[in-house]
């Protein structure tokens, strides 16, 4: 193995919050700086992970291209000439705007090679951005001559990408990776959550951390509160997000449509996600399609909370036999799944969770998925 000194450049479509996103931060955080420089090329704005990204002392620049637009051919040489200048040994592209306008870039800058990758499941049309889906087409026919690898983070969108067209030779699955010092189970946080929310100490809290879009299927979480709130009142509902807070009006409606009010906490954009998260009893997600290899999930599985999941992408994988998968769209199923785990009492569930976070350190820690990324840079780079 050639050991020398590697620069490889990453480009995304955005750096707000989300998954993609809080994995290269963690990617990054992780890598070996002795064999591999870093930098970072955001096609819209830097946002609030790639100011995280900047505390790592890792570079990052914006090309500040509208979000879902495709970009007019200076956007494209702007980004070659940014290219050419960095030395890169490799790029790395996440999601699929970057994934196609990587390519041609690293295309105008004498071939580059480049790693794709892949953090979706399937696109719904009328939900999904047409835009999006159209990249998507574009990137199945040209996966078989621009990229040399193609990552995708679960097994499931490995399949529904090879099934589309995409170069099933070129994929490899390498799941997300997770912070196992960063997430970790805190019984401080159970307690200085419950006085944030003013609940009691022996009220369940159920948690939901997503952005509000059709893909978190909010709806359906709160159709599912509704139905547990019928045989246990005192279940409280903690939800954080972009856009999660009492100025969505429709989200608001929904839960004052059911009386749920003094239920839910509604608690937008935080930075206080592994308090958060340890603090909870479960934690669920809703999600009715797209999600491939959720971040959030394994973030409470390392805080040691069992999780209710709907069965998109490989959730059910990451849960294992630690807590519930349940079909996307059904909120009947969706809460007798969290009674479920609640009427198992707090030994069995405290348990469960115990589980959780030891599958997560068996499988998917940051330090072993850094390990293969790291491994495919090597390999591209020869």
């Amino acid at each position: 193995m050639n050991n020398r000194r590697r620069k490889i450049v990453h480009i995304i479509t955005g750096l707000n919050t989300g998954g993609a996103e809080m994995m290269l931060y963690n990617l990054l955080s992780e890598m070996d700086k002795n064999y591999f420089e870093a930098e970072v090329i955001s096609l819209t704005d830097i946002g609030p992970v790639g100011e995280k990204i900047k505390s790592l002392n890792i570079p990052v620049r914006a090309l500040n291209m509208m979000r879902y637009k495709i970009p007019n051919p200076l956007v494209i040489l702007k980004l070659a000439h940014w290219l050419r200048k960095s030395s890169a040994s490799v790029i790395q592209t996440w999601m699929y705007h970057a994934d196609l306008i990587g390519s041609i870039s690293a295309w105008l800058t004498g071939n580059i090679p480049i790693i794709w990758g892949i953090h979706n499941t399937n696109l719904v049309p009328g939900k999904s951005n047409l835009s999006t889906i159209w990249i998507v087409k574009i990137c199945a026919k040209i996966s078989h001559f621009a990229p040399k690898s193609i990552i995708c983070c679960s097994e499931a969108s490995k399949k529904i990408h090879s099934d589309s067209g995409y170069d099933k030779r070129k994929m490899i699955v390498i799941p997300n990776g997770f912070n196992l010092e960063k997430f970790k189970p805190d019984s401080d946080a159970r307690l200085s959550v419950r006085n944030e929310l003013k609940i009691n100490d022996e009220d369940t809290l159920i948690g939901l951390i997503a952005r509000f879009d059709p893909q978190k299927d909010h709806y359906n979480f709160i159709q599912a509160a509704a139905k547990l709130h019928t045989k246990l009142p005192d279940v409280h509902f903690l939800l954080c997000g972009d856009n999660i807070d009492q100025n969505n009006k429709i989200l608001t409606k929904w839960i004052n449509n059911l009386e749920l009010k003094e239920y839910f906490h509604l608690l937008g954009r935080r930075d206080d996600i592994p308090r958060l998260a340890a603090s909870l009893d479960i934690f669920s997600t809703s999600s009715a399609f797209g999600e491939a290899f959720p971040i959030v999930i394994g973030e409470a599985m390392a805080c040691g909370i069992p999780c209710v999941a709907t069965d998109i992408g490989d959730s059910a994988l990451m849960i294992g036999n630690t807590g519930k998968v349940v079909p996307p769209k059904d909120p009947e199923a969706l809460a007798t799944a969290w009674e479920t785990i609640i009427d198992l009492g707090t030994k069995e569930r405290l348990f469960l969770g115990k589980s959780a976070r030891e599958h997560i350190q068996k499988n998917f820690s940051i330090e072993i998925i850094t390990k293969h990324y790291e491994s495919q840079y090597i390999k591209n780079s020869e």
